[in-house]
């Protein structure tokens, strides 16, 4: 879109919301990712991955916005986002907690009908109480540790939990899961290492589904698969592989107003700490965002934003608040108070981004703030 027609659309509603920078999140983009991840799968199913409210474009809309797609599996991190997630969903939909319980979350879980996934003997046993306290069977996921070290039934526990399964009948398992380390590369012999290892847990604890694939594992291939796919980043517009071209539809742009426009001569210092001194007169802006925004302080004098076609390059130290770039590539009075520039959008991904700050993508999307007047398409 074009940033003249953009600003004329937008500056209004930024102004009535007391904000600053206009962050536009497109369900109808992410709805389009989740059926392309979808028909990459069959005939497996994708699950949704809404933890870190929805990577920060929030959990609830987009949750909704995807159960109209046909999502009805969504995986959250902590106990805390499954209760706040559940009353925005109907009632068909089951919410998985990645984490698991911490101790003494049992009964309102069983009780709120949300489904623990279990990563330690210690958590098996405290769900088995649970579900002979409220007298009846309760639902949850087994997930093992294929290589990755983080969560998980490591492997020298594997025999002890087969013995601990048959003592809790009183759980109902309703799939395996793993969690693929280096799935966005595709070359990566780690994915192979970890496949192999997935494969002998479900030879082990045969009858039971696996669940395996993430974003980047859904294009490494079938043998990925499992019956089910837990699809984060990608159905965000984020790329799932590194090095080849991003299959995904962008789902967010983000652009910041400016606060003010001045010329500096050479030698003028710029920003905290005169990190940046002009090499000749130059023009500058300086925008309404800053690190507390979700734009790092990484990007001092390497990242940029965007007016149209032309990059803006940052200049001096990203500040909390605010960032300085240069406009001189601009013609003079192009930018005055109130236009907005593009931070990411058609010019700059969240990988661009990302990259400039030595960063990844999942950073930048998750730490986007609360200042920004959001609107959803």
């Amino acid at each position: 879109m074009d940033s003249g027609i953009f600003e004329s659309r937008t500056r209004g509603n930024i102004g009535a919301q007391g904000a600053s920078g206009y962050l536009t999140i497109d369900l109808g983009a992410l709805r389009r990712n989740y059926a392309k991840l979808s028909s990459t799968l069959a005939p497996s199913r994708a699950a949704a991955v809404v933890k870190a409210d929805a990577y920060g474009l929030g959990a609830s809309q987009v949750s909704r916005a995807l159960y109209v797609q046909g999502c009805r599996l969504f995986f959250v991190a902590h106990f805390i986002e499954a209760v706040r997630l559940r009353p925005h969903l109907p009632k068909d939909v089951q919410v998985f907690v990645l984490n698991g319980l911490q101790p003494g979350n049992e009964i309102a879980c069983a009780e709120g009908g949300l489904i623990p996934v279990i990563n330690s003997l210690e958590q098996l046993r405290r769900w088995a109480a649970a579900a002979k306290t409220v007298k009846r069977t309760l639902p949850a996921v087994l997930q093992f540790d294929t290589g990755m070290s983080r969560l998980g039934i490591p492997p020298e526990e594997r025999t002890e939990l087969a013995a601990s399964l048959r003592e809790h009948g009183n759980v109902e398992i309703l799939f395996i899961m793993s969690h693929l380390a280096s799935a966005d590369e595709l070359d990566g012999e780690q994915n192979n290492e970890q496949l192999a290892e997935m494969t002998r847990i479900a030879d082990e604890f045969a009858g039971f589904d696996v669940c395996f694939a993430n974003s980047g594992g859904i294009f490494l291939g079938d043998a990925f698969h499992g019956v089910l796919a837990r699809p984060g980043i990608a159905l965000y517009g984020g790329a799932p592989t590194s090095g080849v071209e991003n299959p995904m539809e962008p789902v967010v742009r983000l652009d910041v107003a400016v606060i003010q426009t001045r010329t500096v001569p050479a030698g003028a210092r710029i920003g905290y700490g005169g990190a940046h001194v002009a090499t000749k007169e130059t023009r500058l802006a300086t925008i309404a965002a800053g690190y507390a925004d979700g734009l790092p302080r990484s990007l001092s004098d390497r990242g940029a934003v965007y007016y149209g076609d032309v990059r803006l390059p940052i200049v001096g130290r990203v500040s909390m608040d605010s960032i300085i770039v240069d406009i001189s590539a601009l013609p003079e009075g192009t930018l005055k108070l109130g236009s907005l520039v593009e931070v990411l959008g058609p010019h700059q991904t969240l990988e661009d981004v990302a990259r400039d700050a030595g960063t990844i993508s999942y950073e930048i999307l998750t730490g986007l703030g609360n200042r920004y007047h959001r609107q959803y398409r």
